[in-house]
């Protein structure tokens, strides 16, 4: 795939349950500039608008917070990843929450319909869950749910409102199949989820196992479940690290995570694969952050270390 590292940057919170993950991007390019890197000069940069406004107000969409702006991001996000692509560039984007991944999976798709999209989700969450099922009504626990088209009636517990419902069939893509998804680091799921994962036969790379085999290992095994795939989209949570080496600079940290070293080396590997179209990095909460902004420099020397691979020379 293309050479042209472009960066989208992506404000968006209104998917988060904490507030702060809208100036993650913005930790990440003070921490660039504490170094004295250029990297965001040298490399096309675009700044998307955003909805984050409407948190000043409530919702009344319980089961679904804020899902009337999330679908302007998702058209932004969208947009702006398709253009980047059909452009002949490699779109990385540095988004607030979670959540609007799913506009990312639709511009991918938009610049690509013919594609079949294989998608490599690292994080601590499945973010499977549906406005029947989700405990806090988060879109960022939602986003694969949109991707997939799913419902999860069989697991339902909510009594969602039509209009509710009507807004989640219009976020929904159905853009991506169960077997073009591939988990790692997956270790926080609520029993929603797990009957997706189960179901669907998802395969979540946990921890133990990259532990075990190894990175290269992991990442030929990836190849080999996404070989009909003609794109790969790399998603990266920095909750799917683990906070104890890291910080808790992000909004649901979970203990036992992959080592930096580890998420280094797997994220290399992965965009460094031809196929590899677009990568995402998200969640990175400075409010949040206990070691002052130190997820955001471990973020940005990810970034500047994807940066030097010899695709992007």
């Amino acid at each position: 795939m293309s050479s042209i590292l472009s960066f989208i940057i992506n404000k968006s919170e209104l998917g988060a349950g904490t507030r702060g993950a809208s100036i993650g991007p913005e930790a990440i390019q003070v921490a660039a500039r504490q170094q004295n890197s250029s990297l965001f000069a040298v490399y096309p940069t675009m700044v998307l608008p955003h909805q984050n406004d409407l948190l000043d107000h409530p919702t009344p969409h319980s089961f679904a917070k804020y899902i009337d702006g999330m679908q302007l991001v998702y058209e932004q996000v969208s947009a702006q990843v398709e253009s980047t692509l059909k452009n002949g560039e490699f779109p990385f984007v540095l988004a607030g929450d979670h959540c609007s991944a799913g506009g990312t999976i639709a511009g991918i798709k938009k610049a690509f319909p013919m594609a079949k999209l294989g998608v490599v989700w690292i994080d601590a969450h499945a973010d499977l869950h549906t406005p029947l099922t989700t405990p806090s009504g988060n879109l960022h626990g939602m986003p694969l749910a949109t991707a997939l088209g799913i419902e999860n009636n069989e697991m339902a517990k909510n009594k969602v409102p039509f209009e509710t419902l009507d807004r989640w069939n219009s976020l929904k893509s159905n853009f991506l199949l169960p077997e073009n998804l591939v988990f790692v680091g997956v270790r926080d799921t609520e029993k929603e989820e797990d009957f997706i994962l189960s179901t669907l036969q998802i395969k979540n790379f946990t921890v133990e196992e990259v532990s075990s085999i190894g990175i290269e290992k992991t990442i030929a095994e990836i190849q080999f479940r996404l070989k009909e795939c003609d794109l790969i989209y790399v998603s990266f949570d920095v909750d799917s690290m683990d906070p104890d080496e890291t910080s808790y600079g992000t909004g649901t940290p979970v203990k036992n995570g992959l080592s930096v070293s580890q998420a280094e080396a797997l994220l290399l590997g992965l965009i460094d694969l031809p196929k590899t179209a677009v990568c995402e990095m998200v969640e990175i909460n400075p409010c949040l952050d206990n070691k002052v902004n130190r997820m955001a420099e471990i973020s940005f020397s990810l970034i500047k270390k994807i940066s030097s691979l010899n695709r992007f020379q």
